[in-house]
């Protein structure tokens, strides 16, 4: 039968957001967790992190970036269509307790990520300062949502169309250094260089940094081993073991390097694809 495409939303060009029927993983559902989805019986499996979710209604909202063939595949439905399968919640939920002041940054799509965490974190007491942190202003989205479950939000573009002028790290220096704010916990969720240098600039200051790691992923039940990354000196499983880990652990660079293992192979099936629908 599949999961119901319930609502369709253009965020940006690249950039879209589906509301679809899946009450079960509804219920389920809890901050920082993922979903791992098929389009149909000849597609690829992808994980996508669970953005929000609606109880009563029964939906969960997934946003996600045109990256790759599926993921441009994806972008093509629209509501009243049908993904074949949908499986989640997946991952270890984000650990949810008073902390203290909280800064949560979302880097480009890391901005969907990070809303269910900012909201569950000021559930239980915390003061939590968000950072949305994108290329230009056309990229940034969600700043109303944020504002009813923050203390303070802080934007930035890297050309400074919007905000902060800046990659994300310069809010977070302004923070601690020039406003001397008290940070007893940080959050970065997005590309995997912006995550590296926030928990650089953390562990200048002695902070706690979580991170969520976006690595390749393909059958998200730990048995493949697709999503290995190396966590403490360890390999770690991103799909059972994270997605979130200690930052200051994480060996970014072998992240990085593994990200870009199939570049070649996803230019060729998108080629292929915009050559079957005439793009």
């Amino acid at each position: 039968m599949g999961f119901l495409i319930l609502d369709k939303q253009v965020i940006c060009p690249q950039i879209k957001q589906l509301v679809v029927k899946a009450p079960r993983i509804a219920k389920k559902a809890q901050a920082g967790q993922f979903a791992s989805l098929i389009i149909n019986e000849n597609g690829e499996r992808i994980p996508l992190t669970l953005a929000d979710w609606d109880t009563v209604n029964g939906s969960i909202t997934l946003i996600f970036q045109e990256v790759g063939k599926t993921t441009m595949l994806l972008g093509d439905l629209k509501p009243g269509e049908v993904i074949e399968h949908i499986s989640g919640p997946l991952g270890v939920p984000s650990e949810i307790k008073n902390f203290g002041t909280v800064l949560i940054l979302g880097g480009g799509v890391g901005i969907a990520p990070i809303y269910p965490i900012a909201r569950a974190l000021k559930q239980a007491g915390n003061k939590v300062i968000v950072i949305l942190g994108a290329r230009c202003a056309d990229l940034l989205f969600w700043e109303d949502k944020f504002k009813p479950i923050c203390d303070e939000l802080i934007i930035s573009t890297d050309d400074g169309s919007k905000g902060i002028k800046g990659v994300i790290t310069v809010p977070i220096d302004q923070l601690l250094n020039e406003r001397k704010e008290k940070i007893d916990r940080i959050i970065a969720i997005g590309p995997a260089v912006m995550m590296k240098y926030a928990t650089l600039t953390a562990k200048k200051h002695n902070i706690p940094a979580i991170v969520s790691l976006n690595s390749i992923m393909v059958d998200a039940t730990g048995m493949c081993g697709a999503c290995r990354v190396e966590v403490g000196g360890e390999t770690k499983f991103a799909c059972v073991d994270g997605p979130e880990f200690d930052g200051y652990q994480v060996n970014f660079d072998l992240l990085i390097a593994r990200q870009k293992m199939y570049l070649e192979e996803e230019k060729i099936a998108i080629e292929q694809y915009q050559a079957k629908v005439g793009c």
